[in-house]
């Protein structure tokens, strides 16, 4: 399996996030409609992936330009504190360093640099990262900057109405006007998205139409409305290893929400996500839309592997199965990308 960079521009405001088990499911939709975009009938790309992937995507992070280099913001790890920083015997010290490091919920990392050890890597909260990100930005976009709130992501409630066809106007229960809760990124931001492919059964060019695709039709809720446009602007090959520890590692950092495997790894530090899902397309409208709830350790978990065979593959976990009453069929992404690392445990 490979894994590339797909650079994405966001075109306007996203009501749903975009992590990496959705924009599986979006890609799966895409294939699905045009078989062209895999090299294997869809079916037989199903069958497969409960044992071998033949795709992963990352969530989406904040990707921008110092100089020549390339600077991601990758989520802080999801470590106790004493695996951050040093922790100071004093306990007022302790707690102010505490509610400090909790601000600073981004770790800057350079694509030519590396996870040495995560008590010496860079964290930076949304302030610091928007005063960093400022300097990379044209003149324009420095003024919409400064009318934000100091994060990179501005909050927005768009109001909706639903309208009585009897009476035409809006009304009470269902025909109550309502808002609409969307995130909307500074100008000039970029995201990057990594996806491994199993170049057997896919390949660049087909996953870079599909995102393409994706993007011009909006991503997640309210799609519809011309919520999670974006365009795919570069796509670079690159090798998440050289992200990780110079010496031999011994645990994993997750690019996404995932679901380990049963009695593989030592020891697990996540944050829990439960996924509510809901099927998309034409299975939105049916009998029973929801999906069963999986909780799933959220992106920047660290695992600890029992064995070193888990860095023989670039991606960790297992495929998420009987999800739905209304498809049996259906799978999802348990599988998670990771920076290979050491902590000391």
């Amino acid at each position: 399996m490979r894994v590339f960079d797909f650079t994405i521009a966001p075109l306007g405001g996203f009501a749903t996030p975009l992590k990496g088990d959705t924009l599986f499911g979006h890609f799966c939709w895409q294939i699905a409609y045009d078989p062209a975009l895999a090299k294997r009938p869809f079916d037989r790309l199903l069958e497969g992936y409960r044992s071998k992937p033949f795709i992963v995507f990352s969530s989406a992070y904040i990707k921008f330009c110092e100089g020549r280099e390339y600077v991601y913001a990758f989520k802080r790890p999801a470590l106790p504190q004493h695996m951050l920083c040093d922790t100071p015997e004093d306990k007022v010290e302790k707690i102010t360093l505490r509610k400090e490091l909790k601000r600073k919920r981004w770790m800057l990392l350079k694509e030519n640099s590396c996870i040495s050890s995560f008590k010496v890597q860079t964290y930076q909260s949304d302030e610091e990262l928007v005063r960093r990100m400022v300097k990379t930005v044209s003149c324009e976009a420095r003024k919409e900057f400064r009318k934000g709130d100091g994060s990179f992501v501005i909050a927005y409630s768009q109001a909706h109405n639903t309208i009585n066809r009897k009476t035409g106007t809006t009304g009470e229960d269902v025909f109550a006007p309502f808002s609409v809760k969307q995130d909307i990124f500074m100008p000039e931001t970029e995201l990057s998205v990594f996806v491994g492919i199993d170049e057997e059964m896919i390949d660049v060019e087909q996953v870079k139409t599909g995102l393409e695709r994706i993007g011009e039709f909006g991503f997640g809720r309210d799609a519809s409305t011309g919520r999670g446009r974006f365009e795919v602007n570069e796509v670079d090959e690159i090798d998440l290893g050289a992200l990780g520890s110079r010496v031999p590692p011994n645990a994993c950092y997750t690019l996404s929400p995932c679901v380990p495997e049963k009695g593989a790894f030592e020891k697990m530090f996540f944050s829990p996500f439960t996924r509510f899902g809901r099927h998309g397309d034409v299975l939105a409208k049916s009998g029973n839309p929801f999906k069963n709830p999986v909780i799933m350790a959220d992106e920047a978990a660290v695992f600890v592997p029992r064995g070193e065979a888990a860095f023989d593959k670039p991606y960790i976990g297992t495929a998420l199965t009987n999800l739905s009453k209304a498809e049996p069929a259906t799978v999802g992404q348990g599988y998670s990308l990771y920076i290979p690392v050491r902590v000391e445990v």
